[in-house]
């Protein structure tokens, strides 16, 4: 910009503005500029013509006082006036006047929008990149109908200068966010995306971020921006901090841009060109290698610069979860920054850490620094680093740490922020029934929690306790044992006392044998609590009592005088009394057998989605829990061993007996759910999405991750299958702002399938709001072997037009695998009895990866097999046994793969008693390596 002349000082405005400074209290401000004001207006009426300089100065004034929050309703003319001058200053005052005060409805928008179109066409640098600031500024709908056309012939053309492209690529950007339907790209996308080729890195910078936000729009329409994003990213990673001197902040090159080309390729899954991956990869290794290397200066800017570079780039990797190397390698960089002294990084290593342990390959990475997050947990003074340690924690979680980390989150929980206590609560609670494997400890661990932190325990947490204890057999007399003890401390919490209550009422005949635990005794234990338990409590309590009039008969004249007392009978409140009056008449008048039927012990409960996970959802928001933490869900041996339920309407219904908790849930019902009666059309299957088939082979050997992912919506998935049965969850994310209506699931098996594969699938919400996530279950059945995906059909209107997203679901025949270990003997033996031509499919096919032994074993383990140790001769060979499970039949299955490291190629050689099945599944698994 051109520099102020020192006769364009204004020391006019200069004094108003001093006189304003030195007004001691608010009415001489007022009465100053109300002085002003009165000036101003009767130098505009007057008959004498105003020069530039003394409009320019006016409307400076008027600009100063709107700033100081008063109203100004004259001056605007004047200012749109000032635009047709040749004078740069004149003119910025102008433009600058019309950005703050003129609104969209405004009657002079019209000559705004003439003086604004003659400078952009007058070719002259500094007024056309004013014109645009304006335009961006005000980026009203009017301005966007007037101008969406020519800014981007503006943006293109050859002779636009440097500056003026950076400023019309911005402006062009602040106009689709505003109004996306009116800024028409068609034509000059493949010119748009080309910017990015540019020599000056200043309009590369701005494309990018246009472009960005372009392509979560039309993420088709720019994908070609990938390409020239990697190479552009690779020259800037690669060069010196010498090579782009005055792009270079602290030593780091581009900094800025770095991060927003990292930010664009994330808007596309892995590029498909194999040249373009591996020079992406290249650069992804380089900046972590540039991670490791000494700083080049001490000054704080450029360990941030150099950190945000990183950062991006880790974020990067865990978008596109395909490489495991890089993966392992983030998270080793991340581990790195655990212990680092800047409070800041230790923040974003914990929560970029919590992503990484959502990925397979990166799991056991992460749990390697489970001590130093403990660590962490126990000594941050930023209570927001030590919730994110707790958030990792629960991510890491897994059976073989679980123990662990409950207790280290319950010791944390007695000096815990009350802020986050309830979501520690809540997260112990889903970790200890997920990884329960000994159910004394789930019990143990839930008092525990009753103990530490009741007040927090929410009726979720207390009541799934008591719905896992009704439907294990196993854990029944251990939990009244428990619980009897634990009601015996002279001051235990309220829900202590409603756990006691419950299951005493149910199984205290379990712990009666004890002279310590007699029935009188127990009475006497629950009774003790009952004055200082609030109504609820006690109400639940008299239920009990009228249980242990069925369970312990000789209780029976000591609960009656109870029930008979003033205390009851009269209680102001009226469900006691109506309690009382109730069930005295009925331990009364019913016989024995009665009161057994009425009073009998309550039927396991159907098993349904944990309310725990439900609630901690409902505390996080909307869409900001994470994948991770939606995989934290009731396995198929929680909540009493029930198996997976594969056709709804075949849950018994349980006995109508008292419900005293009120926690029965109707057993989801049968039949077609995912038909929309209102919608305006019957969802079609259409072809299926781009890169839908790279996806569905990514799921052959993992049960988890981002099935689907564009500028709209993010799909994620989590299996678990047991023998023949399975259970799949969908976790359908809204990445905009805007809601989803009308929004549709329709699963599929097209022609066989139908016969072979038995889905049933949970009905979803049709309105998905901007930035939510919403949840569907489809429970599965092997009926017999078979090799065709179903399809998953999604159709929802977003901003009026209809959406229609078609994917294979990955349920392939190796996820019904239960693996088998066997002897070499035994293996061999059976492997020579499997030497029919129809028995054997084998493949010999060239390597598509890297050949990595550790890479290979846990793909082989992810298929389902067993790998089996010491068995084959060459120890550079695999060998697996498992067997396929299916309804009507169960496939043995032995498997060898000899990979020749020389050739950089597999031999995959697969025997079933099933030709069919030897087919399918070395089909499936050559194309893992």
């Amino acid at each position: 910009m051109p520099a102020v002349s020192k006769g364009d000082g204004m020391r006019g405005l200069a004094v108003f503005i001093s006189d304003i400074r030195n007004c001691k209290s608010k009415e001489a401000e007022i009465k100053r500029i109300n002085k002003e004001l009165a000036n101003i207006r009767s130098k505009f009426k007057g008959d004498k013509a105003l020069d530039g300089y003394s409009k320019k100065k006016y409307v400076c004034k008027l600009l100063f006082i709107f700033l100081l929050g008063h109203d100004i309703d004259f001056g605007h003319m004047e200012a749109v006036n000032l635009l047709s001058s040749n004078k740069y200053t004149e003119k910025q005052i102008g433009y600058l006047f019309i950005s703050v005060l003129v609104n969209s409805n405004s009657e002079l928008i019209r000559l705004i929008n003439n003086a604004i179109k003659n400078d952009l066409a007058s070719r002259n640098p500094i007024f056309m990149c004013l014109a645009l600031h304006c335009i961006a500024n005000v980026g009203s709908r009017e301005m966007a109908e007037a101008f969406a056309s020519e800014i981007p012939k503006i943006l293109v053309a050859g002779d636009t200068m440097d500056s003026v492209k950076q400023s019309a690529a911005l402006c062009l950007l602040r106009l689709y966010k505003t109004s996306p339907d009116l800024v028409p790209m068609g034509e000059w996308t493949s010119r748009v995306v080309h910017l990015l080729n540019d020599q000056h890195l200043g309009v590369v910078t701005a494309a990018t971020s246009l472009i960005t936000c372009l392509s979560k729009k039309n993420p088709d329409e720019f994908k070609t921006c990938v390409s020239l994003a990697v190479s552009r990213l690779s020259r800037i990673v690669s060069s010196a901090s010498t090579d782009l001197q005055d792009y270079t902040y602290y030593f780091v090159p581009a900094p800025w841009l770095s991060v927003k080309l990292l930010r664009l390729l994330q808007c596309y899954p892995p590029p498909e060109d194999t040249a373009v991956k591996g020079r992406l990869i290249e650069c992804m290794e380089t900046i972590l290698n540039k991670a490791q290397e000494p700083p080049k200066s001490k000054k704080v800017q450029h360990s941030n610069a150099k950190n945000a570079i990183l950062f991006e780039a880790i974020s990067l990797i865990i978008h596109y979860d395909s490489e495991p190397n890089l993966l392992v390698r983030a998270c080793n960089q991340l581990g790195q920054f655990l212990q680092h002294r800047e409070t800041n990084l230790r923040y974003l290593a914990l929560e970029s850490m919590c992503l990484l342990a959502g990925s397979e390959f990166s799991h056991e990475a992460v749990k390697t620094h489970i001590e130093t997050v403990i660590n962490a947990l126990k000594t941050e003074r930023d209570v927001s680093v030590r919730q994110r340690a707790a958030d990792l924690l629960y991510a890491m979680c897994d059976r073989t740490n679980a123990p662990q980390i409950v207790a280290e989150m319950l010791s944390y929980l007695e000096t815990a922020d009350y802020s986050i206590r309830e979501e520690i609560v809540l997260k112990v609670a889903i970790l200890a029934e997920k990884y329960a494997v000994d159910y004394t400890w789930y019990v143990d661990t839930i008092l525990n929690l009753i103990r530490i932190a009741g007040d927090y325990v929410s009726e979720e947490v207390w009541y799934r306790v008591i719905q896992i204890v009704i439907n294990r057999d196993d854990v029944q007399g251990y939990a009244a044992k428990t619980v009897f003890e634990a009601l015996q401390a002279p001051a235990c919490h309220e829900n202590m006392v409603k756990v006691g209550g419950y299951i005493l009422g149910e199984f205290g005949n379990l712990i009666a044998g004890d002279p310590r635990s007699s029935p009188l005794v127990q009475f006497n234990l629950l009774h003790s609590k009952f004055h200082l338990c609030s109504v609820p409590t006690r109400a639940l309590l008299l239920s009990s009592y009228i249980k242990f009039v069925n369970l312990f008969p000789e209780t029976k004249a000591t609960i009656q005088d109870v029930l008979r007392s003033d205390s009851q009978l009269r209680n102001s409140d009226v469900e006691l009394q109506q309690r009382a009056v109730e069930y005295l008449k009925l331990s009364s008048i019913a016989s024995t057998d009665v009161l057994a039927t009425v009073l009998e012990e309550m039927p396991p409960f159907p098993e349904r989605e944990s309310s725990i996970l439900a609630k901690l959802k409902k505390k996080k928001g909307p869409g900001t829990i994470t994948e991770m933490e939606e995989g934290k869900k009731e396995q198929t041996e929680v909540n009493g061993g029930v198996e997976p339920v594969v056709n709804a309407s075949t849950v018994s219904t349980p006995s109508p007996s008292a419900d005293l908790l009120g926690l029965k849930s109707a057993p989801a019902s049968g039949g077609s759910l995912l038909v929309d009666v209102f919608s305006d059309a019957v969802p079609a299957t259409g072809a299926l999405a781009p890169g839908a088939e790279d996806n569905f082979s990514r799921f052959v050997c993992k049960n988890n991750g981002v099935l689907f992912e564009n500028q709209l919506l993010q799909i994620g998935i989590k299996s678990e299958y047991r023998q023949n049965l399975g259970r799949m969850y969908l976790f359908f994310g809204n990445k905009t702002s805007v809601q989803f209506v009308n929004f549709i699931v329709n699963v599929n098996c097209p022609g066989e399938l139908q016969s072979e594969l038995n889905l049933q699938a949970k009905p979803v919400e049709p309105i998905v709001e901007g930035g939510a996530q919403v949840q569907q279950v489809i429970n599965i059945e092997c009926l017999s072997d078979f090799t065709e995906a179903p399809l998953l059909n999604i159709q929802f209107r977003y901003g009026g037009t209809l959406q229609n997203i078609t994917l294979k679901l990955p349920i392939t025949i190796n996820k019904f695998f239960q693996p088998t270990e066997m002897a070499s003997e035994d293996f061999f033996q059976r492997w020579r009895q499997l030497s029919s031509p129809t028995q054997e499919a084998q493949k010999i096919f060239k390597a598509n990866h890297p050949m990595d032994t550790e890479v290979t074993k846990a793909k082989l383990i992810g298929f389902g097999t067993a790998l089996l140790q010491d068995v084959d001769p060459n120890v550079d060979n695999f060998v697996g046994a498992g067997i396929v499970h299916t309804k009507s039949i169960q496939v043995g299955c032995l498997l060898r793969l000899e990979p020749n490291g020389q050739a950089q190629m597999y031999r995959l050689t697969l025997r079933t008693s099933k030709e069919t099945v030897s087919k399918r599944l070395c089909g499936l698994l050559s194309q893992q390596f």
